[in-house]
């Protein structure tokens, strides 16, 4: 087959639309032209991504880029493939409009969950990263998809929880504004301890530590007169990114109290109990031959 068979060949007209013939090479065009052009503006979209990553930009708003620079991507690319179908876009009309009755009636979640996914990728309220509290869960968040975002949880488990929910729904960022948070260690001591020495050895405890923040500044109360013990509580701020951070360093300070108070003779208290017993107490043996 020479070329000019080729070329009288890709002129065959599939079908016709309001007088405008498609031929065979326009049909054939459409997936080169998408193939090329996809090849082409999803290594620019890598090489603006790494950019902004070697800038410290945010995990977030790098998220937001991509997934914009994506849709309208496939907006181009749609419209472009039919200009060279020589289709208008008024060709779509009412096959949009159906769709768009079909979709309000069966996929209004998806639509909600949709939408909701912009709202957070936009406004921002929760970021990649973030520290959050969603029900009885708590983890990080990993990525914001537009339907659902992912959460890792404490014990490793991944949530997928639907954007609405976190719209909706009174969620907790622990790292919205910044990753300080406030904990505390309680510790009971026996009746009759030192309650000075016993302040200024948790003092001393809180002060051993760099990772305790100086502003504001650590506390030590002595909170209550308790049934058994002297309680006392140190409240201080720490730079954390999850709830497992936390307590790790509360388990550290606890080790230390604990030496501490062993080498200061400061007893810890438990529990105890008085018994008493009204009456004459009867202790009845019973033989066995």
């Amino acid at each position: 087959m020479d070329f000019n068979e080729l070329l009288s060949a890709l002129s065959f007209v599939v079908f016709t639309y309001d007088n405008s013939p498609i031929t065979l090479l326009q049909i054939i065009q459409v997936p080169l032209y998408i193939f090329l052009a996809w090849f082409i503006v999803s290594r620019v979209g890598k090489i603006i991504v790494s950019a902004l990553r070697r800038r410290n930009v945010s995990a977030d708003a790098v998220h937001l880029f991509s997934r914009m620079y994506l849709v309208l991507t496939i907006a181009i690319l749609a419209i472009t493939s039919m200009d060279i179908l020589n289709i208008p876009l008024t060709a779509f009309a009412f096959v949009s409009g159906a769709i768009a009755i079909g979709v309000g009636f069966g996929a209004q979640n998806i639509i909600n969950n949709f939408i909701s996914g912009w709202i957070l990728m936009w406004e921002r309220p929760i970021r990649i990263g973030d520290f959050l509290e969603v029900g009885d869960a708590r983890g990080v968040v990993e990525c914001i998809n537009t339907r659902s975002t992912l959460i890792r949880r404490n014990d490793g488990v991944h949530m997928l929880v639907p954007n609405s929910q976190l719209l909706e729904n009174t969620v907790t960022n622990w790292t919205l504004i910044d990753k300080n948070a406030r904990t505390f260690v309680r510790v009971g001591v026996a009746y009759g301890s030192d309650v000075v020495l016993v302040q200024k050895l948790l003092f001393q405890v809180l002060a051993e530590r760099d990772d305790i923040n100086d502003k504001p500044k650590p506390l030590v109360l002595f909170e209550d007169f308790g049934d058994n013990a002297l309680t006392f509580d140190t409240v201080f701020w720490v730079n954390a990114v999850s709830e497992t951070d936390i307590r790790r360093r509360r388990s550290e300070i606890r080790f230390r109290i604990y030496e501490l108070f062993n080498e200061h003779n400061v007893v810890i208290a438990y529990p105890q109990r008085d018994l008493h017993v009204d009456g004459n107490l009867t202790i009845t043996r019973s033989d066995k031959n």
